[in-house]
């Protein structure tokens, strides 16, 4: 009898947890469609002071917001990858105690 209690309690939790799931989902979707613009951080559609707040490390030292990119990436040849991490492993202190012994 107290399987049959703990069946139908895991069931019921189960069926919970699958309904809270979906409404999640049906939420963020609906989130998701709304514009940007109509709702600040609370949910309301009044435009509040922190929409116009950018980021501090967007900003330069005069407090302007950076136009420009703030990471930029070269690509390596595989040759010139596995010289530089060669040279690294060449120069760190446990490689020359290792070739010591």
């Amino acid at each position: 009898m107290l399987h049959l209690i703990y069946i139908l309690a895991f069931t019921i939790l189960a069926f919970l947890a699958v309904r809270n799931l979906i409404h999640s989902l049906i939420v963020v979707g609906m989130d998701s469609q709304r514009s940007p613009m109509s709702k600040n951080s609370y949910g309301s559609s009044s435009s509040g002071w922190l929409q116009g707040v950018p980021h501090p490390e967007l900003l330069d030292e005069s407090g302007h917001v950076v136009k420009e990119p703030l990471l930029v990436m070269r690509s390596l040849s595989i040759q010139e990858a596995r010289n530089q991490l060669d040279s690294l492993y060449q120069s760190s202190p446990s490689s020359s105690e290792e070739a010591s012994e």
